[in-house]
Parts: structure tokens; sequence; C-alpha cells
């Protein structure tokens, strides 16, 4: 079995946890298999006092498919 991993950054208005379910989702669009997510780093825009979006980097994993 081979696994891979793609590092994306979700985005969202609400909270880090969205914009990491924002990612996940993004990739399943085009990704199968995906088996796990880590995230390595979390972000926001501030503006003010505020912050206005979070963003968080992930590493989407997935199992390559073995009938390629």
């Amino acid at each position: 079995m081979v696994v891979k991993v793609i590092e994306l950054v979700g985005e969202s208005p609400n909270s880090w946890q969205e914009a990491a379910e924002n990612a996940v989702k993004e990739a399943a669009r085009t990704v199968r298999n995906i088996s796990g997510v880590e995230v390595k780093n979390w972000t926001a825009n501030v503006q003010g006092e505020n912050l206005i979006e979070y963003k968080a980097n992930v590493h989407v994993a997935f199992k390559v498919d073995d009938n390629r």
C-alpha cells in the first residue's frame, strides 16, 4: 500500500475547524480514499481587533489507487 500526502490551505470566516473541514471537502472533490488529515498550522487575518478569516494549513493523506 502507498499513501500520498498533499498540502492544502483551507479558509473560513467562522472558525479554524471549519477552515480545516473546507480543505478536506475541497480535496475530496478530486481525490479518492482520503484516510486522514494533519493540521500543520493555524493562522488568521486580522482587521482592527477582530479575526476576520481563519486559515488552516493541512496535510491530507490518501491511499493511492492500485488500479491507476
